[in-house]
């Protein structure tokens, strides 16, 4: 018996498998820090935190629970810092989402030419010529456009 001729095995990456081996410990901390603050449970938890920290330092438990007298200066600076590492954390998510949007990008691209050799390929087999399909969806891609110009 002849062996059968040996096929090649077409390899389509998965989206989500791309980015999961882009995405390093830090990367995790930081989408992990950045998904808890975009949270209300951590608007909720600031404003107690902030309600505590006022009433404890306007003297209601008494002078002996004054850590930061009004005008709450350590707490400004612990907000502020706190608002210089959020923001760094929503700047490093929002660069992985470009990195994930490209993959995808990327990802669709050979999607799209996979489709058209298949289709162009099928078409000839079937015996439909490919530069009168291509005039028509040039035709319906124009009538596509006009319309969505008039609608603005």
């Amino acid at each position: 018996m002849g062996t059968s001729p040996k096929r090649p095995t077409v390899k389509i990456k998965h989206e989500q498998v791309v980015v999961a081996r882009m995405r390093g410990t830090q990367d995790r901390i930081a989408d992990a820090i950045t998904a808890f603050a975009g949270t209300m449970t951590f608007v909720y938890l600031h404003a107690l935190w902030f309600a505590v920290w006022i009433v404890c330092n306007e003297g209601v438990f008494g002078k002996g629970a004054i850590w930061d007298p009004y005008p709450f200066g350590l707490l400004t600076m612990i907000v502020s810092l706190e608002a210089i590492f959020l923001s760094t954390f929503v700047m490093v998510s929002q660069n992985r989402q470009a990195a994930r949007e490209n993959v995808r990008a990327d990802l669709d691209f050979e999607t799209n030419v996979r489709s058209e050799v298949w289709s162009v390929h099928m078409g000839r087999a079937l015996g439909v010529d490919p530069v009168a399909v291509e005039h028509r969806v040039q035709e319906l891609l124009k009538e596509n456009r006009t319309r969505m110009n008039e609608g603005h």
